[in-house]
């Protein structure tokens, strides 16, 4: 059985530079004016074609119904996320600060484990310079990082949360155990951020459905503890759309609204160099599932990889370029340690694209 991939090949900084025959990707800030409709059968590639937006839109009668569905996502805009009295809006991109409460996460293990005041002030800061939301997490995700005792990620992660909600933070909990997710909601947590996509726990589909939070699914090819094991593809960027696609389903199936939906293609998580730069190239794409993206490519081991290893504090240039990639291609959601540089590079984009959208209308016809 052939399955079909629309993935957007020409963006543009605004309609008008396409004469009007570009759409809007997910209701953001960046367009497309050229698609490639990819068919794969049995893990191959057997057919490839490219279309404008018009011609893809007279052509859809005759296409299979999952293309004109993918064609639909593509254009739909993403309502804003709640979180308590706030609200987070996914029409333009906003930045999310990690904190990370742990001894041996890769970029800042130890440096607020067991100092909520000195997490609290560094959280105040991001907050500050400009993230829309703090993402604190109690466990090392890194590869071969030891699984953590379930009552030793409460301890290092609650405290943290009830100080950032008493000062009325946007909060979400990076953690794939349905009790620290239960806790951390109860002390003012807003958003449940599974690096497992809530396959750790059978008890956390139904819990995160119960609970009406907004969760995000990210992919890792692993199971249980190891979450970087089984990375072998076919084709990386078919393959991880394929799997975020079933795990939405699954969400969707167990009572998690498509709007309390985010999805993360999980860089670095069982992937190669090349495996991550194809996923980077291939954004754009991954709008086609309907959700709004979350990337976390943040001083990841690419950087390193690609600049004479350069250790994990000094990978804030590699960092700031994958982050302005995937504004490009319209990525709602940034996961960064580095807030107030990249939110600078974030509003210079944004000065860029608003300027992008009267350009041409002042050029004579």
């Amino acid at each position: 059985m052939t399955r079909f991939y629309l993935r957007p090949i020409a963006l543009a900084e605004s309609p008008q530079s396409e004469d009007g025959e570009a759409v809007r990707l997910a209701g953001g800030m960046v367009y497309a004016s050229r698609f490639a409709l990819i068919g794969r059968d049995g893990g191959k590639i057997v057919s490839r074609e490219r279309f404008a937006a018009r011609e893809l839109e007279a052509a859809l009668p005759g296409l299979p119904g999952a293309v004109g569905e993918q064609w639909d996502n593509l254009r739909s805009a993403h309502a804003p996320l709640q979180f308590g009295g706030r609200t987070v809006r996914l029409d333009q991109p906003q930045v999310l600060g990690i904190l990370n409460v742990t001894p041996d996460s890769f970029s800042d293990g130890g440096e607020f484990l067991d100092k909520p005041d000195v997490a609290q002030a560094h959280a105040a800061a991001m907050l500050e310079a400009g993230a829309a939301i703090i993402d604190i997490g109690g466990e090392s995700t890194r590869p071969g990082a030891p699984g953590v005792w379930e009552g030793d990620e409460l301890k290092r992660v609650i405290p943290v949360v009830e100080r950032l909600a008493a000062m009325g933070a946007a909060i979400s909990v990076d953690t794939r155990r349905p009790a620290v997710m239960e806790a951390a909601l109860a002390a003012g947590a807003h958003l449940l951020n599974d690096v497992s996509a809530l396959r750790h726990d059978p008890r956390s589909l139904a819990f995160a459905a119960a609970s009406g939070a907004p969760v995000v699914l990210m992919h890792a090819p692993g199971e249980g503890e190891n979450l970087h094991g089984g990375g072998t593809y076919g084709d990386v960027v078919l393959d991880v759309f394929d799997w975020l696609a079933a795990r939405r389903d699954a969400a969707i199936e167990a009572g998690i609204g498509r709007d309390r939906i985010v999805l993360d293609p999980g860089l670095g998580f069982g992937k190669s160099l090349a495996d991550n730069l194809a996923l980077i190239n291939a954004l754009p794409l991954f709008h086609a599932l309907g959700c709004p993206l979350l990337i976390g490519a943040s001083r990841k081991r690419m950087i390193g990889a690609l600049s004479n290893e350069a250790p994990a504090d000094q990978r804030l240039a590699g960092s700031l370029a994958l982050a302005l990639k995937s504004l490009d291609a319209g990525v709602q959601l940034l996961r960064v340690h580095d807030v107030p540089e990249t939110v600078q590079a974030l509003r210079v984009w944004r000065g860029l694209r608003d300027a992008a959208l009267t350009d041409f209308a002042q050029l004579p016809r």
